[in-house]
């Protein structure tokens, strides 16, 4: 009973000390709740059933991940503790001077931590239902759900969730703080609050060879993810400049800790002024101590800052995309003239690759799809291939220096044309420039920016076709913009826009129908929609090969798509960060109350309260500053990088992605940081 009350009576006087720590067990409660009701959220929503297929993957996701998360909030929990029992040293050495045993001291912060697990379980539990019922309406806004059904729901799966991977984290910090105690000795916490960090001046050549050597590795590191791409040619090349940027950031900390007051004492002005020498002193020493977990720090908010920007630009990109990529209602292919001797090769049965002597009209008409009663603005034409002409042919003489820059590319495969009149009325549907070609002429359309730039190479090398023995040249030397086949993302590698006699039906490869619905609302185009897909179901569709694209179908599973990497994104971009600035802040408060005996000095020796509290505001935010920057260097290259990458899904979005991304950090990491300078303020005038 006396432990009890000895417990409930430090976490009163230490409140305070703990505030930070029970604010970010609090928020990781109720982010881990947010993200993992989900899927009880979206019950109530009126959605199709494809769209609920997509959210429960999300969801499926999102649980997957949290596994990853609690690992996270785990080790940022025993951190957390870590600290806290480093700020009570003295208090546990008087109570082993009273006689106290060390297994009476780990009952008392057993039952403390029980008591914050409790009450931060419960206050988390209930930010996270309220901010639940906020996440529905996201969820209902991306999806375009009715919510006129829209009720209070509780999550009773994943609060059960909650509390099973909180209770294992709690379980494992009470385990870690007994371990803790049972290792100290009384003179180390009679004395831990006299111990003083020294200072250590290092070699400054030394500190400025390694500087050097880390910002050359950084800046080629830099050079390989935006110059050479290296992930696009090799993927496993990519570890490479990971390395590199991993050792250098830990070694430009490293130099940077014995520069900074070697640099700083030699500019008498600036060092001299005010208590700048005293904050100078203390930074130094800090980032001379925290070399390692500075540098985890800032690596910790680079992917942040990536995971962010990319994700949210993912989602604004793909739903920018959906007008301009999928204009049309419906597109349906198929393969023509398979030879039978390849079907097997390809997938086909003999059935289909008979059936690909067919159009696809004459296809349609075989599953009894009335082509007029449901299409208008229609419009068929075909694709023509031939295995004489490939990528490799058509770089001509720049196929060496691509080869060179891109080995594992495939070169072989054939290259499709179309018919110039064919290709003009498709402009017309998709909203495209029209072309005009000589008779010798062609022009290479494509939308995917890393091909683009290869095929350019071909073009500047005025690289010739022939077909059916004539010689054609590109009529521009860069590519059009255009796209085939209606997507979510830009991926048209590249197709041919011939003159119509270029080409004949001996090399024709696949037949394309393109139209709208003849419907008045929403509810007749599902309508029709569902017609398409009933043709599974007919006696012939086992026979042929046709496929079909559908706005719809391409909304559908481009808002789920854009939605699953914006929760991802969100979920583990604020684990991050929150983890990134409740280290740095824990630490800044332990600093803190270490340093009270230092700053009341300083008010005996005449220092007013008003630049006291300014030396500080300035060594904290430099504190928290000092990996965020790094950070945000890494992260312009980071994201240029990614940018690259996800070039298919187009990067118009991406300016917004980063104001968004900079709103997070302000309100998550720059919140942090103010209440870290009012609590260190706090703590400081404990003795006044």
């Amino acid at each position: 009973m006396m432990l009890f009350k000895l417990s409930l009576a430090n976490i009163k006087k230490s409140f305070k000390d703990y505030a930070i720590y029970f604010f970010t067990l609090v928020l990781g409660v109720a982010i881990f709740y947010v993200f993992n009701a989900i899927d009880s959220q979206t019950a109530m929503i009126d959605i199709t059933s494809s769209t609920r297929d997509i959210i429960e993957l999300m969801t499926n996701t999102l649980s997957g991940v949290s596994v990853f998360v609690s690992f996270i909030l785990g080790f940022l929990i025993i951190y957390a503790s870590k600290f806290l029992i480093t700020r009570r040293n003295k208090e546990f050495g008087i109570y082993l001077t009273l006689g106290m045993s060390k297994r009476k001291i780990s009952m008392i912060l057993f039952l403390e931590t029980l008591f914050i697990g409790i009450i931060s379980l419960v206050v988390g539990l209930i930010v996270g239902i309220v901010l639940s019922q906020l996440m529905s309406l996201l969820v209902a806004n991306m999806f375009e759900a009715d919510l006129t059904s829209f009720t209070f729901v509780f999550s009773s799966s994943a609060c059960v969730k909650t509390l099973i991977y909180f209770s294992i984290i709690y379980l494992i910090v009470m385990i870690f703080n007994t371990i803790s105690i049972s290792k100290c000795n009384l003179i180390d916490l009679l004395h831990a609050n006299k111990k003083s960090e020294k200072v250590k001046l290092k070699n400054p050549v030394i500190c400025t060879i390694v500087f050097i050597i880390a910002v050359i590795m950084l800046g080629y590191a830099y050079y390989q993810v935006t110059v050479e791409l290296v992930s696009i040619d090799d993927p496993s090349k990519i570890f490479i400049p990971i390395i590199l940027g991993v050792i250098s950031t830990v070694l430009i900390f490293w130099s940077l800790s014995g520069l900074l007051l070697r640099i700083i004492m030699r500019m008498k002005n600036i060092y001299y002024k005010g208590l700048n020498s005293f904050t100078v002193r203390q930074i130094s020493s800090k980032i001379n101590t925290t070399v390692f977990s500075t540098s985890i720090i800032c690596l910790m908010l680079f992917i942040t800052i990536c995971v962010f920007s990319s994700s949210l630009s993912i989602k604004n990109s793909m739903t920018a995309n959906l007008t301009t990529l999928a204009p049309a209602d419906i597109e349906i292919n198929k393969t023509l003239d398979m030879p039978l001797e390849d079907a097997a090769n390809y997938g086909y049965t003999p059935a289909q690759a008979e059936d690909s002597k067919l159009t696809v009209l004459e296809t349609l008409e075989k599953l009894d799809f009335d082509v007029e009663k449901y299409f208008t603005d229609i419009l068929t034409f075909n694709v023509y291939a031939t295995d004489d002409i490939t990528v490799e042919d058509t770089l001509g003489d720049a196929y060496a220096k691509v080869k060179e820059g891109y080995s594992n590319l495939v070169y072989h495969s054939a290259e499709s044309f179309i018919k110039l009149s064919d290709y003009n009325k498709l402009a017309k549907i998709y909203h495209l420039e029209p072309i005009s070609l000589k008779e010798d002429q062609y022009v290479l359309v494509a939308d995917f920016d890393s091909w683009i730039n290869i095929r350019n190479e071909g073009l500047k090398a005025n690289a010739k076709i022939t077909l059916l023995g004539k010689n054609y040249y590109p009529k521009y030397k860069e590519c059009q913009n255009g796209f085939l086949y209606m997507t979510s993302s830009h991926v048209n590698i590249g197709f041919f826009v011939v003159p119509d006699d270029a080409v004949d039906e001996s090399i024709r490869a696949e037949s394309i129908l393109i139209a709208n619905y003849k419907a008045n609302s929403e509810e007749e185009k599902e309508q029709i929609e569902q017609q398409v897909l009933n043709l599974n179901n007919h006696p012939y569709a086992e026979n042929t090969s046709i496929s079909a694209s559908t706005k719809i179908a391409i909304y559908e599973g481009s808002v789920g798509l854009g939605a699953l990497v914006t929760f991802i994104g969100l979920y583990l971009g604020i684990i991050f960060l929150i983890s990134c600035a409740a280290i740095l802040a824990l630490k800044e408060l332990s600093e803190s109350s270490d340093n009270k005996e230092r700053f009341a000095m300083l008010r005996k020796i005449g220092t007013d309260e008003k630049m006291i509290n300014r030396a500080l505001f300035r060594q904290i935010a430099i504190f928290f500053l000092f990996p965020l920057i790094l950070a945000i260097i890494h992260s312009i290259f980071g994201i240029i990088f990614c940018n690259t990458l996800l070039s298919s899904f187009g990067s118009d979005q991406l300016l917004p992605s980063i104001i968004m991304t900079a709103i997070f950090i302000v309100i998550i990491y720059g919140g942090y940081f103010i209440i870290t300078y009012f609590c260190s303020k706090s703590m400081i005038r404990e003795r006044l």
